[in-house]
This record gives C-alpha cells, structure tokens and sequence, in this order.
C-alpha cells in the first residue's frame, strides 16, 4: 500500500517507464521514465534557491505536464505544494501565496500578471511552468530534501469558499494516496487508460482522482491547456477518444439544457411527445447514444462531481444510458467520500460511502430524516493552516470531520445529500427548505440559465439569470402571436416572471413556495470551482 507521494513517483516511474504518462494535446508527451528525470531537474533548481523541506512551492498554472511534474517534485522532496486555482482573483491569489508563506512559485505566462511585483519579490525563485526556465531568482544557496514520512504535509490548499475567504486546507502524504486503495473497489484505473482532462488541477477533484490515481495504475493523462469551448473539446475528443473524463456538473447541465431539451422543446409536437415518460426516455436514448459518439464512443467512466447534478439532467444521463458516474466529497477530505458507478447508480443519490470510512448523521431532524454528515476518514485533513478557530468548529469532540451538509441514507445504504447546512432556510411555521432543490426546479425552465433562492425580511426570493437565447426565441413566437405587433419587453420579461413563479410553485410544496421571483441581470458571480458565492445575494 502506498503511503507517500514519494513511494507512488518512485512505484510509477519503475513499472510503467516508456509508456506515455502526460502529454499536451498537440504538444508534447512526456513518459513515466521522463517523468522521473525531469523530477530530480526540478528538484535541483528548488535546492538551488535554499528550499528545504516544509518550505511551501506554490503553482500557478493551466494544465500541463508540468504542472503534475512540479507537483510532484516538491511533494517528493518533502516540500509543501501550495496549488492556485487560475480563475483566483489577483487579491486572493497575493493573500494565499503570503499566508501560506510561500518561498517559490511555479508561474504560467498567462497567469504571470496577476500576482503582484511586490508578491514576486518576496520569492525566492519564480519557475516558468512552460519550460522550466527562472524567471527570477533572489535566493542562491544549496537547499536540501529528504524522502517524506506519510504523516507530513503534502499539500496546503485553499478552498475557493462559497462563504468566506479562502481557508488553507493541510493534507498529508496519507491522506492523499489513502484515496487510492479507497476508489479503487469502485473504479480501477489501468495502464491503458486515457484520460482527457478540463477541470482544473489545482482543485482537489482533478489532482486526487484526475491525476494522483491514474498515474498509479499507468494511465496516460491529456491536457488542453486552452479552454475547453465546445468547438476545442469537439476536436480534441474526435481525435483522442478518451476512455475517462472528470466533469462538474454545470457542463453536462449545459449540454443537457442546450442541446437535449432546445431539440425537444423545438416544436410543440415534439414537446408533446417529450412529455409522456415513454417517448422521454425513447428521446433519452437516441440523445445518449449522440452524446456517447461525441466524447469519442470509448468512455468507461464519466465522473461527476464538484457540486450537485440536477435531477433533470441526471435523469437524462441514466436513461440515455451515458456511463457515467457520481461522486461526493470535499476537499477537506482529499476529496473522495462517497460514489457510485455503473449498477450502483441511482438517480439523486451519491452512492455508498467509500471503504474505511466511519460516518454518522448528527442532530437528525425527526420530520425529515435528515441530519448532518459526519466523518472520520483516512483522508482527511488535519487542519486549516493558521486558523484554530475555525479547525475546532468543524471537528466533533471524538475527532470527526462536520461536513456541513444535510443528508440521509436508503434502506441499501446509498447517501442522499440535500443541501448545505448554512444554506437551508427555516421557513416560519418551523420547516425546513432546502433552497438546493427548488434551484433545481427552477432550472429546469426552458428559459432560466442559473437561479438562487434566498430568503428576505421572511420571504422566498428566488433570483433568475435568463438563456437569452431561449428568451429571445419565445420573445419572437410571443410578438408573432400578437399579429406582429410590436410588444414591450419589459412586459414580456415581466409575463416570463410571472410564468416561471406559478411553474416552480406548481411543483414544489407549499412551504417552499417562493413569494417574490426577480431577474438576475448580470452573471451571477461565482467561485473559481464555478459555485454561487450565495452569501452576496442574501441582502
């Protein structure tokens, strides 16, 4: 069993040694073989700045092979890997690279500028991402390293936070590679497998189960290092046909409203027929096996994860019967807790929660069912770096880790999560709303893109940012139905308001039905993991 990063590089390196383990689509490929050398090379430039061991590396980067390169330098080395989310503002990026107290900084050229010279001065050497050239150097004295102890610090990295600022996140050797015994009884990488990679590997879904994994079992890992528009990833999945994809949510939801629902909503026969639960699942069908042909026809495991799926798109994938797959967890538990493959899915659940793995539901609403997931995992974190006061919160007495989200299980075992803790709404007669599953519903509308709900002075607000698209397409079958007459938009808007209220109202229980409905205007602004910031839009 592996216990340390070291042990995988050292395991990887001699077992799979000419096989491809990270290549640039059209670009470079870099083997297992290589990997291990240009290791010691990045090494030998950190020791060359008098880094030691604890002394914390930060990357900044896209994908590439270097970044996992780099990531594994310094966490074999027995430094600190301090990876930056590159959709950070250059705010948070400046506050992480000096709280964490970062001595060096893996910098792509893009993302360069957006740390301050001030920042960059502190540093005592700044590597480019793209060679490994010095940008600059202020430090030159010989550092040293030594093989780390699977108890000590791997990685210290920050939540994008939905609530607050970010919290630095300190995970161990073993927490890391604890993942991998623990996903392997659900999901075995092999030496064969590619793997197309869009999420960024600075968020702790990507690195543990995108790239820690599969380059333990040999696996060959592709990076864009653009963004994956669909015309880009349209190509890159034709010519590479990847056997697993890591995704979030909101781009299978986007594929599903887009592409899925537009054809069958096209014309009110087909949206007719869309609604009888036999044709659906007949459309389902034909619609997943396009999907399936579109990520190349050779996808074994479609992982989803990072937020919730919405039922709608979820029931899509399940009866289209796209092989795909759903995960639970965050990243202060490295991040994997829950998941379900193949025959385990089921629609709205998360799965079984993983091997070596103790759990319990805390304060369990009588009503409902539903409590409070609560942990103790092998890869679990051991703190959050400089910040006791908010570690002692979300431990229990006997060392367990307060997840902060609301769920419940089945008679089979198979986790539901329903929501956050912080964001469930108390209504006035004393129920619980949960404001996750009326966003659902709400979007689900052909017209609603993303929807909030919150509450205000007592009142269910839900926020609504419009698809133009859709919305133009209705304004123009509207103004035709009204013998061409020109018609004010505003009323229009106005009458789509109004529609979509008496909509989700329709379909969620009267104490979640939602009292005011308002446009979002403007994009809702969200986190670099592409959540909600919801704690700016309770006023």
């Amino acid at each position: 069993m592996l216990t340390t990063l070291y042990e995988l590089l050292q395991q990887s390196v001699t077992a799979y040694g000419p096989q491809n383990a990270f290549s640039l689509w059209m670009g470079e490929s870099v083997t297992y073989s290589e990997v291990g050398k240009r290791v010691n090379e990045v090494q030998d430039i950190l020791l060359s700045a008098g880094l030691c061991p604890g002394d914390r590396v930060a990357i900044l980067s896209s994908n590439t092979p270097y970044w996992a390169i780099a990531y594994l330098a310094v966490c074999s080395a027995s430094m600190v890997a301090v990876p930056i989310l590159p959709d950070f503002s250059t705010d948070d990026i400046d506050n992480i690279l000096t709280h964490s107290e970062s001595k060096a900084l893996f910098v792509s050229d893009r993302l360069y500028t957006k740390v301050q010279k001030s920042t960059l001065d502190t540093m005592h050497i700044v590597i480019r991402t793209k060679n490994l050239s010095i940008i600059s150097q202020s430090v030159f004295s010989q550092g040293n390293k030594r093989v780390p102890l699977p108890d000590d610090l791997a990685v210290l990295i920050y939540t994008s936070g939905t609530t607050s600022r970010p919290k630095g996140v300190m995970l161990t050797h073993y927490n890391l590679t604890s993942q991998i015994w623990m996903i392997e009884p659900v999901f075995r990488c092999r030496p064969n497998d590619v793997l197309l990679s869009v999420l960024p590997l600075s968020h702790t879904y990507e690195c543990t189960i995108g790239m820690i994994y599969p380059f333990s079992a040999g696996s060959h890992m592709i990076y864009l290092d653009k963004t994956p528009s669909i015309s880009i990833l349209a190509n890159a999945l034709k010519e590479l046909r990847p056997t697993i994809m890591l995704v979030v949510p909101l781009i299978i939801e986007k594929i599903f409203k887009n592409k899925v629902l537009d054809t069958f909503h096209s014309n009110k026969f087909l949206s007719l027929l869309y609604s009888v639960p036999l044709f659906r699942k007949i459309f389902h069908r034909i619609a997943g096996r396009k999907l399936k042909h579109f990520f190349g026809d050779r996808l074994r495991f479609f992982g989803i994860g990072g937020a919730k799926l919405d039922f709608y798109a979820e029931r899509f994938l399940y009866e289209g019967r796209v092989p795909y797959a759903i995960g639970y967890g965050l990243t202060e538990t490295s991040p994997l807790l829950a998941a379900a493959v193949g025959k385990n899915v089921k629609i709205g659940s998360t799965g079984y929660i993983l091997n070596g793995i103790d759990y319990r539901l805390e304060n369990i609403n009588p009503t409902t069912g539903l409590g409070e997931l609560v942990v103790k995992s092998p890869s679990q974190f051991k703190s959050y770096y400089r910040n006791e006061e908010e570690t002692r919160k979300v431990f229990t007495l006997d060392g367990f880790f307060r997840t902060g989200d609301l769920g419940c299980f089945d008679k089979d075992g198979r986790l539901y999560i329903k929501g956050r803790l912080k964001n469930m709404i108390l209504g006035p007669s004393g129920e619980n709303i949960y404001p996750e599953d009326i966003e659902s519903v709400l979007n689900a509308h052909a017209c609603v893109s993303e929807s909030l709900v919150t509450e205000r002075d007592g009142h269910l607000v839900a926020l609504v940012h419009f698809d133009k698209e859709s919305l133009q397409r209705r304004y123009e079958e509207f103004k035709s139905t009204l013998e061409q007459k020109k018609q004010e938009w505003g009323r229009f808007v106005d009458a789509t308001l109004k529609e979509i209220k008496e909509y989700v109202n329709n379909k969620v229980s009267v104490s979640s039905h939602i009292d005011t409905i308002l446009e979002q205007k403007e994009d809702f602004i969200k986190t670099p993991t592409k959540k909600i910031r919801r704690f700016l839009y309770k006023k």
